[in-house]
């Protein structure tokens, strides 16, 4: 039996929620969490008529990328369609969960499909997350180094970019006393003790932090476990907003517009002065981007590719790079296709379904 909790727990392991912006709303907005999974309906927008998608289907559980609520909501009189909704969903017994800015923080998520889609390869994050890292610092009996390390390891700690294990230790004598009720690990109740012991350093993303703890007290010796918790000012390299790649080859611009056209199905493409004749560094943010243009400049990319850019804003391009806005919905659509893609490769007991609805709000004579 596969829960709700379980789908939701696989999801936060690739976008865990403490990504997700302060404004945002991501996780279990609906429903059970020890539910059992009839089946999963993937969506873009999760709207009524989704939540009757879903019944059809037999589906009780509805993974969206936009959350159906961002603000409280006071009165569920079905005045709105975001209360019908919420309404519609628990009279169905039909969970909804949503994966919003913290899917697009990730390299493998929002952004990376429609790098795939435009052909962008060798993608880095647009604009790093900040205050995201921590470090932990402890001290262990030099026997017991090489375990407790393992165990942290285990747990998430000493991961920088593409490296695993990354730490650092240094030797040095450490003293205690045991007194009253305490049954240390080494050395005689009453008296001062000196034990040959290794300072040892590992870095961790902060959402990992209980985990982290959790494994140093559980394979340390020490019946008092000495640690310090140290917030860190590095940028996070693999978790931020928007991303950065290349072409294979240096492509017209115009010829690159228009592909981006067709394969994101766009009805439009609204674009700046073609400043440059062709274009190799491509920046991508979906959904709305107009705030990460400086980091776009910075990058050196030829083409920012986004949406929900204001008319004023499209002059801060300042010929620089040209701006191509395919509009909120086209940019994120393939999403569901994504989530869809992370869910198949996991379970494989009940049916995972992209939504047929079209959500966009917005139509293109």
């Amino acid at each position: 039996m596969i829960t709700v909790k379980q789908v939701t727990n696989y999801l936060e392991g690739i976008a865990p929620l403490s990504y997700q912006e302060s404004y945002d709303n991501a996780g279990l907005i609906v429903g059970d969490s020890n539910a059992k999974v009839t089946g999963i309906l993937v969506c873009l927008d999760s709207v009524e008529e989704t939540i009757d998608e879903a019944k059809k289907m037999g589906a009780n559980l509805i993974v969206a990328h936009h959350p159906i609520v961002f603000k409280g909501l006071k009165r569920f009189n079905g005045s709105n369609y975001v209360e019908r909704t919420v309404i519609s969903a628990i009279k169905n017994d039909i969970a909804i969960y949503a994966t919003h800015t913290n899917l697009d923080s990730v390299l493998n998520g929002v952004n990376s499909i429609i790098a795939r889609k435009i052909g962008v390869k060798n993608l880095q994050i647009l604009a790093p997350q900040k205050n995201g890292l921590k470090k932990l610092i402890s001290y262990v009996p030099k026997a017991k180094k090489d375990d407790v390390l393992e165990s942290l390891f285990n747990a998430g700690a000493g991961h920088i970019g593409d490296y695993s294990h990354c730490s650092f230790s240094h030797d040095g004598v450490g003293t205690f006393k045991a007194l009253g009720n305490a049954a240390p690990y080494v050395g005689v109740k009453g008296e001062i003790h000196y034990e040959e012991e290794s300072r040892i350093e590992v870095m961790f993303e902060r959402y990992k932090q209980g985990a982290v703890i959790r494994a140093l007290l559980e394979a340390h010796p020490y019946e008092e476990v000495a640690y310090d918790v140290l917030s860190l000012d590095n940028e996070n390299n693999r978790v931020g907003l928007g991303v950065i790649g290349e072409l294979d080859e240096e492509t017209p611009t115009l010829e690159f517009l228009t592909k981006i056209k067709s394969n994101m199905n766009a009805g439009v493409v609204k674009y700046t002065p073609i400043v440059k004749s062709h274009v190799k560094r491509v920046a991508i943010c979906g959904g709305s981007g107009s705030f990460l243009l400086s980091a776009a400049k910075r990058s050196k990319a030829d083409l920012f590719l986004t949406a929900d850019f204001k008319y004023h804003e499209f002059f801060d391009a300042e010929k620089q790079l040209v701006i191509a806005d395919i509009g909120h919905y086209e940019s994120e659509q393939y999403t569901s296709e994504l989530l869809t893609d992370f869910l198949k490769q996991k379970f494989s007991t009940f049916a995972i379904r992209i939504s047929e609805i079209n959500t966009n709000p917005v139509n293109y004579l």
